[in-house]
């Protein structure tokens, strides 16, 4: 696998060691939590886009 990106973090995060990064790799996009390099989630920029989207839209706010 190609990968198209290094890991970046939000500038949110400072300089927090326990954040989500994410990267491209040959059209996809992955994530990880920066403490747990290891686990990878690939998933295409469309279906992370609509994830972004309904958070902010606070479609998940029952679940916290």
């Amino acid at each position: 696998m190609m990968t198209d990106s290094e890991w970046q973090k939000s500038s949110f995060s400072g300089n927090a060691e326990n954040c989500v990064e994410l990267r491209t790799a040959s059209g996809a996009v992955e994530l990880r939590e920066s403490d747990e390099g290891h686990t990878i989630l690939r998933t295409t920029p469309a279906t992370l886009a609509a994830l972004l989207h309904a958070t902010k839209a606070g479609e998940f706010d029952h679940h916290a």
